[in-house]
């Protein structure tokens, strides 16, 4: 089979936030004015989604300030509500699997996912366009979800093909070919390509290419020269070749674990440090949950509007580790080199080089009973934490007013559950 029996679709749920919320009141995302975002914070606080109404009727997008929404009569001000979105994008994903394997689906993202259509065309006896239309049909009935799609040869092509065509009007499905590549593909300007970042279409424009099909007829010697291997991608992806195969899953060869955080004001080094703490005891609880150790600690912290930059910088650990007060001690290092005096309104933590518990051989210099007890302590801790939930078991400075763990343990992706 050749590439050009391949058909691949790429799934789309149509604002998804905003649809959800829109389904759980019955209402149509096409008549309703909806933006999902906290009106308990700040006008500042940032929208996470808006209906498709909002979006044409008014010109409102996605990932903009509360304050910059327009001011419709009947605006919905919807609370964020992410266990109810990651509950029903597990649905839309139970959907897809009873129609295609799982090792023939992958999941892009909380609303967007790819398929592999190929094997079943035969076995449904129909198209893809309708293969496809019975899986937005099924998401529709079930959910309420409107589901926008894209197909082609390879899933560039199909993500491509949803983002100019598939998401624009019913049915919501668009199909593109190779032959579209020369008509459609190559008339997108960079910028709109998804796969091509906004350095490296810079990067192109610099040359005196502004469009795929400049790429395209760029000798690939030249970009390989310019871009290195990424060079070979560029060419292929310009002229409509993907050869990704969606049934090799990508492993990467380094993991790490990290936690983040945009706090509500403007913060002091001292009160930082406390955030800090509480961050770290996170994180480490993860870090034991997937029985591995972390041999690299890294801290970024970022200084409010008022003062602007910030910092990121790592440290390596002389042996892997899983203890809270290693890690922390080590990020109080990086702080006392990189910290500047400044009000701190960003923060975020990560763990890398990451091996197996088992794997750890222990330092010369460390007391081997010392970090047993430790581990067994930290260990009964994340056992109660498992049980009674993450605030079952705090430290005393969580009754402070500037600490924020009890309330991000109530959130997931920084929104209330």
């Amino acid at each position: 089979m050749n590439d050009m029996d391949e058909v691949y679709a790429v799934i789309d749920m149509k604002s998804f936030y905003a649809s959800c919320e829109c389904a759980a009141r019955g209402l149509d995302i096409f008549s309703t004015p909806l933006a999902v975002c906290d009106p308990e914070r700040t006008e500042n606080t940032i929208v996470m989604s808006v209906t498709p109404y909002l979006k044409k009727k008014y010109g409102a997008k996605n990932v903009e300030r509360m304050k910059d929404l327009p001011k419709v009569d009947g605006m919905i001000y919807a609370k964020p509500r992410m266990a109810y979105y990651v509950k029903t994008s597990a649905k839309v994903v139970s959907i897809f699997l009873d129609f295609v394997s799982e090792e023939d689906l992958h999941v892009y993202s909380i609303d967007e996912s790819f398929l592999r259509l190929t094997p079943y065309l035969g076995m449904y006896r129909c198209t893809a366009e309708e293969l496809v239309s019975r899986i937005q049909s099924r998401i529709k009935t079930e959910l309420g979800l409107i589901a926008t799609a894209g197909l082609a040869p390879n899933m560039f092509l199909a993500k491509v093909c949803l983002d100019q065509e598939g998401k624009k009007k019913p049915p919501f499905i668009a199909r593109w070919s190779m032959e579209d590549v020369s008509t459609k593909l190559w008339k997108i300007p960079l910028m709109d390509v998804w796969g091509i970042s906004y350095g490296t279409a810079t990067r192109l424009r610099k040359m005196g290419i502004s469009t795929l099909e400049g790429i395209a007829k760029t000798d690939v010697g030249f970009l390989r020269e310019e871009f290195g291997i990424m060079g070979n991608q560029l060419h292929d992806l310009a002229n409509g070749i993907d050869r990704t195969d969606i049934r090799k899953k990508y492993v990467p060869k380094e993991r790490s674990l990290s936690i983040g955080q945009t706090l509500i004001r403007d913060y002091r080094l001292e009160e930082a440090k406390l955030i800090l703490r509480e961050m770290v005891d996170d994180v480490c609880y993860r870090l034991r949950l997937a029985r591995q150790k972390a041999r690299v600690v890294s801290l970024y912290v970022g200084y409010s509007a008022s003062s602007g930059g910030g910092f990121s910088a790592q440290s390596r650990l002389n042996w892997p580790s899983d203890s809270n007060e290693k890690i922390y001690q080590t990020i109080l290092g990086i702080l006392a080199c990189k910290y500047e005096v400044n009000p701190i309104r960003n923060l975020g933590v990560s763990l890398g080089g990451l091996c197996e518990e088992e794997n750890v051989q222990l330092s010369l210099f460390q007391s081997e009973e010392e970090e047993r007890k430790q581990g067994q302590i930290w260990k009964a801790i994340d056992r109660i934490s498992m049980r009674y939930g993450r605030n079952a078991v705090l430290r005393a400075s969580s009754l402070k007013e500037e600490s924020t763990v009890k309330e991000r343990h109530q959130q997931i992706g920084g929104h209330h559950a």
